[in-house]
């Protein structure tokens, strides 16, 4: 798998990182979760087998940490984003192996690069986990021109909540999204806004985890197809 088969991979899970948030109901949410479902388009993609049927977002003080995990528990990557500090930090386990990757604003900003996409909003609504949110057009500059819709809320009291990821200038919380690049295609939509209690070791690096670099953390990947 090359490195960008890998940043297309890693940007699918990146998108939907978040912060705190608060319901336009006037009760306020700022630690919780997020459940979202995923969807693999093509079950025929090597990539198919890493892929999680779900994501859980856990945030508190506009700390975030998306997780999911494939093969029964076997592998699991978590993204804990801190907007406060302007870090990423992609952690991974494979059994007794685990990594981790800690990026910098400009290291995020020039991956980011590798998905330039041209946005168009448009004036249909949806509702979805209970908020109401707008439909956009993306079309993705790159040589397949993929093109997909998405949802987002601005319902959702967060500040900068997609620092981290490619639709940084989105003002508002990415509710559902397609992704298809290079072959691999999947959707996520928000099923559930709770709120309960999050242990802040969950936005903190393990110690039992080893630092490794972008180029060991993507030879790693790659290594399990």
């Amino acid at each position: 798998m090359n490195r960008r088969l890998l940043l297309s991979f890693v940007g699918i899970f990146l998108i939907l990182i978040v912060g705190s948030c608060s319901h336009d109901n006037g009760k306020a949410v700022d630690e919780g979760s997020i459940e979202f479902t995923a969807t693999v388009v093509d079950q025929n993609n090597p990539m198919a087998t890493l892929a999680p049927s779900k994501m859980v977002i856990k945030f508190k003080h506009n700390k975030s940490c998306a997780e999911m995990s494939a093969g029964m528990g076997l592998f699991v990557t978590s993204f804990i984003s801190n907007p406060e500090k302007k870090t990423l930090t992609q952690l991974v386990k494979l059994l007794t192996k685990k990594f981790s990757l800690v990026q910098n604003a400009a290291e995020i900003a020039k991956e980011n690069e590798a998905f330039k996409l041209e946005l168009t909003p448009l004036k249909e609504t949806k509702i979805i986990a209970g908020y109401k949110c707008q439909k956009a057009h993306v079309k993705m500059a790159d040589e397949l021109q993929t093109e997909f819709d998405i949802f987002y809320t601005n319902e959702l009291s967060i500040e900068n909540p997609n620092f981290a990821n490619p639709f940084y200038m989105i003002d508002g919380v990415l509710m559902e999204y397609q992704m298809k690049k290079f072959g691999l295609e999947m959707k996520f939509t928000a099923k559930t806004v709770k709120k309960e209690d999050i242990d802040d070791a969950t936005f903190e690096l393990p110690a039992d985890y080893k630092a490794i670099s972008a180029k060991e953390m993507a030879d790693f990947i790659a290594s399990l197809q």
